[in-house]
């Protein structure tokens, strides 16, 4: 080991790098030379000022003035590109949720209990197209679940002020939702009031004097349809009898597509009070193919199918006079509403047609009536050994047909005023 070192070459330094004195002075001329003299002294005393390089300026000079430019140039920046935004000119703010939020709950509650949403007041609108209809039509929020703000940017930020807004996470949304695929955003209204909603100027300027009045009606799907081809038709007004689905229901505002929106529902009467809400002389008319018994072979199955008479008129159909064991004296059992075609003239005067529920079909209410109203039983004919149509089918049917007649009506009638 020792005959491989060469002591000759051996050199030992030290750790700390020693700084001589010449080297520092050197590195302060050498900084000296680097920048730009204000004023050059001569030794005569002569003072001479330099004058600095277009644009240049002392660092501290510049930074000030840049700062000051910029908020000079801010107002102008903004007022050209409008900004803020308008979400953050509004201030609205929203909360996030986590684990535990008994806020989530309510949502639930709301969409699960009928009694619930009556009782507070309250339903549940999913989506942002049907959102954005109950807000233009006046709806009140309340409270608003979303999974990306961009979703609640869409909607009118004047509608939002005072609303809670909560972002949850979309899991928790799929969990509520019923819908395959949720748009990730749900909202919690007041129930809507009809008198004090707001309605399309194009629905109201089309609307027509054919009103429906739904008979324990309990398919959500069917009074959605229902409601849709209603709005659709230009009904002026949907009555729901007590029996019949709630129509604020989730699935019936799914099936509806809008029409809550678009048509005044009132809903939950009885039938004491439905002629309040009737026009004067209005007919009332029932969608009923118990009629023309003797004439249409009927199937047995067709009342668990819809839109027709219950079973114990079915059975007391052939049989609409009853003896009194006491007196012996006959009495009518069903009122006497004489049957017609759909397709001939039932819109004389302003007509309001009854749908039958799936199961029960039309009661004996409504029945009454329109024998009281002048009405008739509307039957659609269908080819022999056929179950009867739904109620949706038949509402739309009939509500068409009305419209039909109507507008004829009413193109007749102004052909007539251009003759004289």
């Amino acid at each position: 080991m020792a005959a491989l070192v060469k002591p000759g070459r051996f050199v030992v330094r030290p750790l700390l790098q020693v700084v001589q004195a010449w080297d520092l002075d050197a590195r302060r001329w050498v900084r000296a030379l680097r920048r730009s003299p204000v004023k050059v002294v001569f030794p005569s005393g002569e003072v001479v000022e330099q004058k600095r390089a277009p644009g240049k300026q002392p660092r501290k000079a510049a930074s000030e003035a840049s700062t000051r430019e910029q908020r000079e140039k801010q107002p102008l920046e903004e007022s050209a590109s409008h900004a803020p935004s308008t979400w953050e000119e509004s201030g609205l703010r929203y909360d996030k949720a986590y684990s535990g939020d008994r806020r989530l709950s309510s949502v639930m509650t709301i969409v699960k209990s009928r009694p619930f949403r009556e009782k507070q007041g309250k339903i549940l609108l999913e989506g942002r197209r049907l959102i954005a209809d109950a807000l233009k039509a006046g709806a009140v929020p309340k409270m608003f679940f979303f999974s990306r703000l961009e979703y609640l940017k869409e909607l009118p930020v004047d509608k939002l002020k005072g609303v809670s807004l909560i972002k949850v996470k979309f899991e928790d949304i799929k969990d509520w939702s019923d819908l395959v695929t949720p748009q990730g955003i749900m909202g919690i209204f007041a129930k809507p009031d009809h008198v004090k909603m707001t309605y399309p100027k194009t629905q109201l300027q089309h609307s027509l004097p054919l009103l429906l009045i739904c008979d324990n009606l309990r398919d959500p799907g069917n009074l959605g349809t229902i409601l849709r081809s209603a709005a659709g038709a230009g009904c002026s007004k949907v009555l729901l009898t007590k029996g019949c689905v709630d129509a604020w229901e989730p699935k019936v505002l799914r099936a509806g597509m809008g029409a809550h929106f678009q048509v005044p529902i009132i809903n939950n009467l009885e039938w004491e009070t439905v002629p309040n809400y009737l026009p004067p002389d209005t007919r009332v008319y029932v969608a009923d193919n118990c009629g023309l018994y003797a004439q249409a072979e009927m199937s047995n199955k067709a009342s668990d199918h819809g839109w027709v008479c219950d079973q114990r008129v079915l059975k007391f159909h052939k049989y609409e006079e009853e003896e009194d064991v006491e007196t012996g004296a006959s009495q009518d059992w069903l009122p006497d509403v004489e049957v017609q075609s759909y397709d001939s003239d039932w819109t004389e005067a302003p007509a309001a047609v009854v749908i039958g529920g799936e199961t029960y079909g039309v009661s004996l209410e409504s029945l009454q009536l329109a024998e009281s109203t002048g009405g008739k039983r509307l039957l659609i004919p269908v080819v022999p050994g056929v179950d009867s149509l739904n109620s949706a089918m038949a509402a739309s049917i009939l509500l068409f047909e009305g419209k039909r007649q109507l507008r004829g009506k009413a193109e007749d009638l102004s052909r007539d005023r251009s003759y004289h």
